[in-house]
């Protein structure tokens, strides 16, 4: 989060608890995931700002609110006709709607992850351990 502004830390560190507080949506293999910044100076014409950036499963909250409106409407059918009658297929609405669902368990599965569930690329880190190690030859020479 980044806080532009004249406020007290004390301030930073509320607002900071209050977007912790769904800390569920925070998955545990990103350890240390919340940042902060300070900056005195405030936007032109502001008194004070701020601006969270979140890397968290909580849109899939969001998509599926979405998804089951979607259901419960491409179900009765409610607005189908204008959109077939603009040259779309019912079985498009039908793809869209198993795609978001998709999706969401997708969110899912990264929220249920664990740190051990986590794949990382070893060949990269093999190439960066010798970058490394070749550095630190040439720095001896």
């Amino acid at each position: 989060a980044i806080f532009r502004g004249q406020m007290s830390m004390k301030e930073v560190d509320e607002q900071m608890v209050n977007a912790q507080k769904n800390a569920e949506h925070y998955v545990e293999w990103i350890p240390n995931n919340v940042k902060t910044a300070v900056c005195d100076i405030p936007p032109k014409g502001l008194k004070m700002s701020g601006t969270f950036i979140g890397n968290t499963t909580a849109i899939q909250g969001l998509f599926k609110r979405i998804s089951e409106q979607f259901s419960s409407m491409f179900r009765r059918k409610a607005f189908l006709h204008w959109y077939t009658g603009e040259g779309m297929d019912e079985m498009e609405f039908s793809e869209s709607g198993s795609n978001v669902i998709d999706v969401i368990s997708e969110y899912q599965q990264y929220q249920e992850a664990t740190i051990d569930d986590v794949v990382y690329d070893t060949e990269e880190s093999d190439d960066e351990q010798t970058m490394a190690e070749d550095g630190a030859r040439r720095n001896e020479s």
